[in-house]
């Protein structure tokens, strides 16, 4: 098969698993990372907190400040444990209510007990703030019985693309204002064609600026561009000769869910994949202008 017709394939395939139904339900093909799974927790007693403290930690610690790891610690709580809070790092306050007692005499000259609860604030810092904490990390726990593959062909793209590709947590996207892709731990996933996969996938979501794809300007920009990264994904791994390539399963769940609503109109897929061919075509071109060089230089020796 040429590229046209590997691509026509893919594209036929995944249109025919749509129209079947019965597709198990798409599932990311990562483990998420126990360190930064759950509620946010206490170094010193395992336990998470609670109520307003909670709260606190996971919106300024999670969604402000971006931190992923789930574990706290105060200043001596860190140092306890053998490691020290990075310099200029800023702390968050979360506040204890501590059962106070104290003996007093009432108006009948009887001594009673009086019980009553102070809130006191205490400073603490994610692991992430810290040097000597790693096994409290995204990414420390590797699963032993799994061996990573690494298909060169893919990583030889990725580094004559000149992608910038960052890895940690328990999400995989590309930021288009950081202009870079971020990926789990290559261990953290099931499998090696699992990542490779992904990881396509953001890759082709990098190139939409490069392929004229402007998601101010689409209707359904969000699903179009769903579609275009996965066709692009699967055209991609066919075209380097990954084993995934040839496993839609998977892709056609995972577009199932957005393309119900749009079945009617034929042209949708066919538009998608034309501009997932074109986001293909830009990234082959890095290592074929490569190869072409190599081609070059290997005559002009003769």
């Amino acid at each position: 098969m040429n590229a046209t017709q590997i691509r026509e394939s893919i594209t036929t395939s995944i249109i025919e698993s749509l129209e079947a139904g019965g597709l198990p339900a798409w599932r990311k093909p990562w483990a998420a990372d126990p360190n930064g799974l759950g509620l946010a927790t206490s170094l010193s007693t395992g336990s998470p907190y609670r109520g307003i403290n909670q709260i606190y930690l996971q919106v300024v610690a999670g969604m402000q400040r971006g931190y992923q790891s789930r574990w706290f610690g105060t200043f001596n709580q860190i140092k306890s444990a053998g490691a020290s809070v990075k310099k200029g790092e800023k702390a968050m306050q979360i506040v204890l209510w501590k059962p106070i007692s104290r003996e007093r005499t009432n108006e009948k000259g009887e001594e009673v007990e009086d019980k009553f609860l102070v809130m006191r604030t205490f400073s603490v810092f994610n692991v992430e703030q810290t040097t000597g904490l790693d096994q409290f990390r995204i990414g420390f726990a590797q699963p032993s019985d799994t061996i990573f593959e690494r298909f060169e062909s893919m990583d030889r793209l990725v580094v004559a693309a000149g992608i910038d590709l960052r890895h940690g947590g328990n999400r995989a996207f590309y930021s288009p204002g950081g202009d870079f892709i971020q990926m789990p731990h290559r261990h953290q996933f099931e499998t090696s064609e699992a990542f490779y996969a992904t990881l396509a996938h953001e890759m082709i979501h990098a190139c939409e600026k490069h392929v004229g794809f402007d998601r101010a300007k689409e209707n359904h920009a969000y699903a179009l561009g769903e579609l275009i990264a996965e066709l692009g994904a699967s055209f991609l791994l066919a075209e380097l000769g990954l084993p995934c390539s040839e496993n839609i399963e998977n892709c056609a769940s995972y577009l199932n869910h957005w393309l119900k609503a749009m079945r009617s109109d034929t042209r949708f897929i066919f538009r998608a994949a034309a501009t997932a061919s074109k986001a293909v075509e830009y990234l082959l071109s890095h290592i074929r202008q490569t190869e072409d060089q190599q081609v070059v230089d290997e005559v002009g020796t003769c």
